[in-house]
């Protein structure tokens, strides 16, 4: 079984490379290393990858002729697409840069899974696409039309395009919803990475929405448990139940939700410091709560997110300590 992970030099690809590496299995990975973020970062992660086998093309899946050139090289029977280009307020100002990664790209992707007979695409979508929605718990079978980001409708673009192939091609294509998903070698764009770091430099944390959103945080540890067991779960078309598309959406989240200022709190306990505090206003594109219903995916992988927020927010500061000494 040979394995694709794009975007491996991210934070969940990193994580979910470095896993499948140590099961030993025939693993690929690609990247672009863009600059959105740190990129000393990204090569950190890359090099440790290396170290433990990883086989890395630097290609940016934008790129329709050398995609479709790679693809033909290496026959995967495995796609994990998690590259994009990710961050809900980066889309307000630049985006492009989501028609392009998000859109484009993924199109490239599923080119190469349509034309090299790939066993499964799993790809990566997100909470936002849920809106503003007012429910208690977010379902995959909530109405999703009413995006509030470009880069939340990039995400369910990606969902929509997906089903298509699925439907023309009979690709089984199984898309995740991952909900705020935090940990070691996280992205510095991220809200509890950016308070860690400017608590312990003793600068001002914007607290956007006036402190009153929340939010459901997945530690990376059980996201990766939870892709590498959708691997043998792959859609099939069901006449007896009238599935005729090879596609399913599941929620990755952990099932209950932190509110900002106790998730602050928390952060504060763990560094033993407080935070000096900017309370603002809701930004464009922020949604006020995110909860995941991880029901479905429990009932086909036995999901159970095992991480403590606590735990979870500890086990980061450790990290960002070392690394950045």
């Amino acid at each position: 079984m040979k394995i694709l992970v794009t975007g491996v030099a991210g934070f969940i690809g990193f994580h979910l490379a470095k896993r499948l590496l140590e099961e030993q299995l025939d693993l690929v990975g690609i990247d672009n290393i863009n600059d959105y973020y740190d990129k000393d970062l990204k090569l950190s992660r890359l090099s440790l990858l290396k170290k433990v086998g990883l086989n890395f093309s630097k290609l940016d899946i934008t790129n329709k002729d050398l995609m479709e050139k790679f693809f033909i090289n290496e026959k995967f029977d495995i796609i994990f697409h998690l590259a994009a280009q990710a961050g809900v307020r980066y889309s307000i100002d630049n985006p492009h840069a989501y028609t392009e990664a998000n859109v484009n790209g993924f199109l490239n992707v599923l080119q190469g899974a349509r034309q090299n007979n790939v066993k499964h695409l799993i790809y990566a979508s997100s909470s936002s696409v849920y809106g503003l929605s007012n429910k208690p718990f977010f379902s995959e079978d909530d109405v999703t039309d009413k995006q509030i980001s470009f880069y939340a409708a990039s995400k369910k673009s990606n969902e929509v395009m997906a089903y298509s192939y699925s439907h023309l091609y009979k690709i089984p294509c199984t898309g995740v919803r991952l909900f705020t998903v935090y940990g070691p070698w996280g992205r510095p764009d991220m809200a509890y990475f950016k308070f860690v770091q400017q608590i312990l430099n003793d600068e001002e944390i914007n607290v956007y929405g006036q402190g009153k959103m929340s939010r459901d945080f997945t530690y990376i540890d059980d996201v990766v448990f939870a892709l590498i067991n959708l691997i043998p779960v792959i859609p099939k078309i069901d006449f007896k139940i009238n599935k005729n598309v090879p596609h399913e959406i599941f929620n990755i989240g952990n099932n209950k939700t932190e509110n900002l200022e106790n998730f602050i709190s928390i952060i504060e306990r763990e560094l033993n410091k407080k935070a000096k505090k900017n309370y603002t206003d809701f930004q464009l594109g922020d949604v006020i709560n995110t909860s995941a219903n991880i029901k479905k995916i429990n009932e086909f992988i036995k999901y159970e997110p095992k991480t403590t927020i606590e735990h979870g927010i500890r086990q980061f500061i450790n990290w960002y300590k070392n690394y950045y000494k």
